[in-house]
């Protein structure tokens, strides 16, 4: 069911709510939590769309904020709520709520939303694209336990995920890191099957993908060795490989599906390690609703410390490379200087050798000219 209200306010959207539950027939509320979606109308539909799919492990009531754009000042002037209520199955197991701000109410959202929260309830607040730069600051982000953003839709993921690291607080996360979660349980379960220590980390991926750079700030946080970062042509992150004393752990994904984990002394194994979609992410995310920790040390380590503590390890390893490579030309010349030496001495020996021969031949020549002169 569907019901549009235009020139609307937050008490008529509540009451269309209790109306539209009992013509359906289900007048208990059996929702979990209320999720808000911060986004604009281009984006709005896809959003939504994951929310839905999301419901069904957990149902809830969505509220989809969209602020829209105001072009003249009249316009700006003139605050207007339009809203879409859709309950049964237009919104999977929970309701939904498609609010349009105008005019000055944009600047006010949060008073619009707040009435309509569910009682007693956690709210998650998801920007699934444009996110403020303080989420617990924002209005709307001040409204919810947790606050959900996804740095691989900014236009520029890596410096979005320091700006994500300067104004962390305890409730904030991303998609980004959601992202990784098998990766991480894989490496985690690979690494406990080899007690050895890790030495150094390579984390391959694409270019400006905001997961493979966490990963590398989780590794190096968690197992304080050098991590390097390398880039190859996708999808995503496609390979990680930690250098132990026994051999290398290697976790290679070339494309998308399926994954080679290989580990010193065991065969090569196939395990599964699709990328998942948004609406797979967004259940996860849901499933907690306390700080993550993890995420919180891992982000905050820093995409400039882990580039610099990247250059710090090829700088040292220059200069064993080059003690290496002067101790091998000094083993050169002294092994040539013992094969002169040798073959100068086989010279003269065989001179000598050569010599042997010629001295009766030479003493039998000078008897013989003696005694031709004495007769």
């Amino acid at each position: 069911m569907k019901i549009d209200l235009t020139e609307t306010t937050s008490s008529k959207i509540n009451n269309a709510l209790v109306q539209a539950r009992r013509d359906i027939g289900t007048p208990a509320i059996g929702m979990v939590l209320t999720l808000v979606i911060v986004t604009d109308e281009e984006n709005a539909y896809d959003a939504l769309k994951s929310a839905n799919d999301a419901s069904h492990e957990h149902p809830s009531r969505i509220i989809v904020v969209i602020k829209r754009v105001s072009r003249t000042p009249r316009s700006r002037r003139d605050a207007r709520l339009d809203a879409e209520v859709r309950v049964g199955s237009d919104s999977g197991t929970g309701e939904t709520v498609v609010l349009r701000l105008h005019g000055e109410l944009v600047d006010h959202a949060q008073s619009v939303v707040l009435p309509l929260l569910l009682p007693d309830a956690p709210v998650v607040v998801w920007w699934p694209e444009a996110s403020p730069s303080d989420l617990a600051g924002d209005p709307l982000g001040a409204l919810g336990q947790r606050r959900i953003t996804d740095t691989y839709a900014a236009e520029d993921p890596i410096g979005e995920l320091s700006a994500r690291a300067a104004a962390y607080a305890p409730g904030d996360t991303d998609l980004s890191w959601t992202r990784i979660t098998p990766w991480r349980s894989m490496l985690a379960a690979a690494l406990d099957q080899q007690a050895v220590q890790v030495t150094s980390a390579v984390v391959e991926g694409e270019d400006e993908n905001p997961s493979c750079e966490l990963l590398a700030m989780w590794l190096a946080d968690r197992l304080q060795v050098p991590v390097h970062r390398s880039r190859s042509q996708g999808p995503g992150l496609t390979a990680v490989r930690l250098e132990t004393a026994d051999g290398a752990v290697v976790l290679d994904r070339a494309d998308g599906l399926l994954a080679n984990l290989s580990m010193p002394g065991q065969p090569d194994r196939a395990v599964a390690l699709k990328r998942r979609d948004t609406a797979e992410l967004l259940a996860e995310e849901l499933r907690r609703l306390d700080p993550d920790n993890t995420y919180e040390a891992s982000v905050k380590f820093g995409v400039e410390r882990l580039a610099a503590q990247a250059r710090q390890a090829t700088a040292a390893a220059a200069p064993a490379a080059s003690g290496a490579a002067a101790e091998e030309a000094t083993a050169a010349e002294a092994a040539a200087e013992d094969a002169d030496s040798s073959d100068a001495a086989s010279s003269e020996a065989a001179a000598e050798d050569a010599a042997k021969p010629a001295a009766p031949a030479r003493k039998a020549a000078r008897a013989a000219s003696k005694k031709a002169v004495s007769k």
